[in-house]
């Protein structure tokens, strides 16, 4: 017999699953040959052994931190989505009426519309700056797990 077929069917023979033809022939190649028998001790002490593994379940503390991680993503996720909408809405509009009712008007001197522009651009590239700075530093934080 082909010894891939016979370690095959020892297996088979170890976990109950062969049929009456197949036990009777591996029982006889294992009363006829001690390798075979050798065999089926090695794949016993196998089978014993990793019968004894347990995999050890995780503590609820790590299931609830991974849960809460997964809904505050996904929570400050939509949240930033909306706020973001709103803010591009908002400026766009407080924008327009900006350059229709104040930079547009001829009642409103060239200076006060300079100084209110300089004002606006300082103020976004300041603002632009440090989010772009807090964002760099949140996403290079060594310790962003450690609890307070």
């Amino acid at each position: 017999m082909d010894p891939k077929e016979m370690k095959f069917l020892l297996a088979g023979h170890q976990d109950g699953e062969l049929d009456q033809k197949q036990r009777e022939l591996v029982e006889k190649m294992l009363a006829e040959s001690p390798e075979w028998r050798d065999e089926l001790a090695r794949l016993e002490k196998v089978k014993e052994v990793t019968g004894k593994v347990k995999y050890n379940d995780l503590p609820l503390e790590v299931w609830d931190r991974y849960w809460e991680n997964l809904y505050r993503r996904i929570e400050r996720g939509l949240g930033w989505i909306f706020f973001s909408i709103g803010a591009i809405i908002l400026s766009i509009s407080a924008l327009f009426y900006l350059v229709r009712d104040f930079f547009l008007n001829p009642a409103v001197s060239f200076f006060l519309k300079l100084g209110v522009a300089a004002l606006l651009i300082g103020g976004i590239i300041l603002l632009v700056s440090i989010v772009r700075e807090r964002l760099f530093a949140y996403n290079r934080e060594r310790y962003k797990e450690v609890q307070r």
